[in-house]
């Protein structure tokens, strides 16, 4: 090898470096968060307090789902990862930091007039026995079922709750985020979907035509998160493998931290005990 040849591929391997490191960037420090989609908007509106207080650090938020920011945690792409749910027996190398608590509200059209659904009724609504509003009190009018996108969260918590497989569910229409979700439902007097409790009831209040439904007879309300009656909730989790990074680590601290309770509230979550 000559000196020439030797000298470019000597640069070659310190621009690869430079690259492949996840907190480098251009004049500081970058972290990065990837995954759970219920979580991005809230670990955003952090990472912009956190990066006030720390100039020169950049928080980049990536979405894809928590099983994305799981794998991405795990195979070292990302410094942390999000999953909206408590971590697998199978995924004890990581450790879960969680930074707030969240429900999974069933929803429906405002327009819809049924005022409940046992558990019983929705899972026939999700296997496709009951395809007819009017099946179970409603008006006449077939059934649109919104499901989510495997690798999301929510999803693993609605069939874990109800005790169904994916395979079991016939949907008509199959979403990605929370948003997605509550889009599809406003925008249909007839479909049912579940999405995150803080997101639906943030818009419900903002003019968002969107109902949520009861379960077990308590309504879905951030609140009844905070009070422990809501059955279906699940922790907002950042997640590492090892010993987190030092940047990293004064970020989970921070998310953790009464700093953030106004974000965490604002987000319609449910933070941390003081």
């Amino acid at each position: 090898m000559n000196k020439i040849t030797q000298r470019i591929l000597t640069v070659f391997i310190g621009m690869l470096a430079v690259l492949c490191t996840p907190l480098a960037f251009a004049g500081g420090e970058r972290l990065v968060l990837t995954g759970s989609s219920t979580i991005a908007p809230l670990a955003m509106e952090i990472g912009k307090r956190f990066e006030q207080r720390h100039p020169g650090v950049r928080v980049d938020v990536q979405t894809g789902g928590s099983s994305r920011g799981v794998n991405d945690a795990r195979m070292g792409l990302a410094d942390i990862g999000m999953a909206s749910r408590a971590l697998k027996p199978e995924e004890a190398d990581l450790t879960p930091y969680t930074i707030a608590r969240d429900g999974i509200s069933i929803i429906v059209h405002q327009s819809n007039p049924i005022a409940a659904l046992t558990n019983a009724q929705i899972i026939a609504i999700y296997t496709g026995k009951i395809r007819n509003w009017r099946d179970v009190g409603g008006k006449d009018a077939p059934i649109t079922v919104v499901n989510k996108a495997a690798g999301h969260s929510t999803l693993e918590l609605f069939l874990h709750h109800f005790g169904l497989k994916n395979s079991q569910v016939k949907a008509q229409a199959v979403i990605g985020d929370n948003e997605q979700g509550i889009k599809t439902v406003a925008g249909n007097p007839d479909a049912i979907g579940y999405v995150s409790i803080g997101t639906a009831e943030y818009d419900a209040s903002h003019g968002v035509p969107i109902r949520l439904l009861p379960m077990d007879g308590v309504m879905a309300s951030i609140a009844h998160v905070q009070d422990g009656s809501f059955p279906l909730a699940r922790p907002l989790n950042l997640v590492v493998r090892g010993e987190p990074g030092t940047l990293a680590k004064r970020f989970i601290a921070f998310a953790r931290s009464a700093a953030v309770h106004d974000i965490v509230k604002a987000q319609y979550f449910v933070p941390l005990a003081q």
